[in-house]
């Protein structure tokens, strides 16, 4: 996959896997009871989670299937998957496998539906949408859930000091330069939207949307804080080199500065679920 002159290469969450799941902030609760209510999902068939990472998604809704699938390009992020669902009795229906969604392996079968978790951006969309599309069931369901673009959050008063989120970017800058790293390139510009032309070309119909208002408090501990700045593809661990360890005590540093108790608010952001169905 190429954005630009950026292209997309192995490196790009190394080391970021043992601190996904502790860092990333969760969906908003009900999110698994949309998709059961909306696909009708009843514990049989099969869904695959591609770009799986930990396995937040899958493991979330395996109960809901009769076999989970994931689909991740990093050894560490299906590493993750697999123990996690190991400690959770989920091994025997679920399958973790190494591979990028644009190199599909074959003998998968067919599946009921495929979920993204903020993962389609980083593809090759337009050929991941046609390996989706020729893998889905007629009728099978295409879901992207993730953050809204534009999230309008509370501002009720918060018992511990926000996250400091602009500091702790320009102590990353300060580290790594002013454009976005991701791999061994750069982002300038972001990676793309437009998610629904792509899924159109790819013989998709519109869209059903439901957004979950985000918005409730979320405590963080300022290790969890310094969990979700090394899950992020521009400040993953490998982009630091020999100055990780720097890095992470001027981080620690600085969040103690904020919040002597170690304690910090934040705002759950909202949940957008899309799901597009194969005709």
């Amino acid at each position: 996959m190429t954005i630009g002159d950026w292209v997309w290469d192995e490196t790009l969450f190394e080391g970021a896997s043992a601190y996904y799941a502790a860092g990333r902030p969760p969906y908003v609760a009900g999110w698994v009871d949309v998709l059961v209510d909306t696909l009708e999902l009843d514990g049989l068939g099969r869904l695959a989670d591609v770009g799986c990472g930990p396995g937040t998604l899958g493991l979330a809704l395996a109960d809901r299937f009769a076999e989970v699938v994931g689909l991740d390009p990093d050894d560490g992020m299906i590493a993750q998957a697999a123990s996690r669902a190991e400690a959770a009795g989920l091994a025997g229906r679920t399958r973790w496998i190494e591979a990028r969604a644009e190199q599909w392996p074959e003998g998968l079968g067919t599946f009921t539906v495929a979920v993204f978790g903020q993962s389609f951006h980083w593809m090759d969309r337009d050929l991941v949408a046609a390996k989706v599309r020729d893998a889905l069931v007629p009728g099978g369901a295409c879901v992207l859930i993730s953050k809204p673009h534009v999230d309008v959050l509370g501002r009720e008063p918060v018992p511990h000091p926000a996250t400091p989120t602009d500091r702790i970017k320009a102590l990353a800058e300060s580290y790594l330069g002013p454009v976005w790293r991701a791999g061994q390139g750069t982002l300038p510009n972001g990676t793309p939207g437009g998610e629904s032309a792509v899924l159109e070309r790819a013989g998709f119909g519109d869209f059903e949307g439901h957004l979950l208002p985000g918005g409730a408090h979320l405590e963080r501990t300022a290790d969890v804080v310094v969990a979700e700045v090394f899950s992020l593809s521009g400040s993953a661990p490998h982009l630091f080199g020999e100055r990780l360890a720097e890095f992470e005590a001027d981080l620690r540093r600085l969040l103690a500065e904020v919040s002597p108790s170690g304690l910090f608010s934040r705002r759950q952001p909202s949940t957008e679920i899309r799901i597009w169905r194969r005709p």
